[in-house]
């Protein structure tokens, strides 16, 4: 049945989403990234807890989880659009609020990132400079993330006005925006208040 294939690929998306990486690879190093800086389990955080060589690593298994993701789902109902989107969708709502270790997380820049690799190529080459050179500017990881996932979803939206993608590229891309804008919360409100951390500070 289509609708129960569509059920079982989100469900395999959040799943694969999930896999908190941090955790995993902090444990293999005899620590556990929820237990210092911001109590994130994702790249910017396992690289003030781990160091940059383990943080690269997680970095590199949170964007694969967004490309199995869309993959996987994909892969469960075969070349149908809407599932490989809503797989990444739950992808980085997994990676967010994980089921294995008590509904916490990372903030799901990666994760997204690589899910929209598969989805929308372009707006991945569009956004990762503007990323690169926001951080490398302010070495603020959370500006550019957040900065990062609304230009993916503003050029999703393009995409699909040129026809260059379908609607469940552009919902994709906003919900997973969305998410990660909202997992950004607490940062974005340092942002404002000039007390954000930025890389390097200690």
């Amino acid at each position: 049945m289509p609708g129960i294939d569509l059920v079982l690929a989100v469900l395999a998306g959040y799943l694969i989403g999930a896999v908190p990486s941090g955790v995993l690879i902090g444990r293999l190093r005899g620590v556990d990234p929820r237990e210092s800086g911001s109590g994130r389990t994702g790249t910017t955080n396992a690289l003030r807890s781990l160091g940059p060589r383990w943080a690269a690593v997680v970095a590199v298994i949170d964007v694969v989880k967004g490309i199995a993701a869309v993959l996987v789902g994909n892969l469960i109902i075969g070349p149908a659009p809407w599932a490989g989107a809503l797989a990444a969708v739950a992808a980085v709502v997994g990676h967010v609020r994980s089921i294995f270790i008590g509904f916490t997380g990372g903030r799901g820049a990666a994760t997204g990132a690589g899910a929209m690799l598969v989805l929308a190529p372009i707006a991945i080459l569009v956004a990762m400079p503007e990323f690169l050179l926001i951080v490398w500017r302010t070495r603020l990881v959370s500006l550019g993330s957040v900065m990062a996932a609304v230009t993916v979803a503003l050029v999703a939206a393009a995409l699909y006005s040129v026809g260059w993608a379908g609607v469940e590229v552009v919902v994709a891309g906003a919900l997973i925006g969305l998410v990660v804008v909202l997992a950004h919360t607490d940062n974005i409100q340092r942002l404002l208040a000039g007390t954000e951390r930025r890389i390097g500070s200690g």
